[in-house]
């Protein structure tokens, strides 16, 4: 079991998009059902992947299904967030958003490192590098989370 896909937004989805390809090794590919859309498939192909929707666009539950609204962009920051995994190294992950000067750095979360991307400098991205990725996987587990709050489950 794990996350399939996840939906973000932008102001300009296109290069959003594209930099996370890089960082999943995949490509990205316009997403027809919605607008101006975006999706950045990884490079395993099998279905993983991160869309991408102008700040205009709303999802909502339609009468039978999912419904795209366009509306007032939101262009404030989020608490929402997601954790990715690249195959490029912390240097190459941050010198990839400096160059679109959006701000990234090297993070201690304390049962893991990652590098902290934010997106148009307003979403934020966790992505953990080969060495990180091991990491998070031994500290980020049920019995860990349980003893690093002591949680008593």
């Amino acid at each position: 079991m794990g996350l399939l896909h996840v939906s973000i937004n932008a102001e300009f989805p296109q290069n959003v998009a594209e930099f996370l390809a890089h960082l999943l090794g995949g490509n990205a590919m316009p997403f027809p059902p919605f607008p101006d859309s975006w999706i950045a498939f990884a490079a395993t192909d099998d279905g993983t992947a991160i869309e991408v929707y102008p700040l205009t666009h709303v999802l909502q539950a339609g009468p039978e299904q999912i419904e795209c609204r366009i509306g007032t962009p939101d262009s404030g920051p989020s608490f929402a967030h997601a954790a990715i995994a690249s195959s490029l190294l912390a240097r190459e992950i941050i010198l990839a958003a400096t160059e679109r000067n959006w701000l990234a750095r090297t993070c201690n979360r304390g049962p893991f490192h990652c590098v902290e991307v934010w997106l148009e400098n307003r979403l934020l991205i966790e992505v953990l590098d080969p060495g990180m990725q091991q990491e998070y996987r031994n500290g980020m587990t049920m019995t860990n989370w349980a003893r690093m709050f002591d949680l008593n489950t």
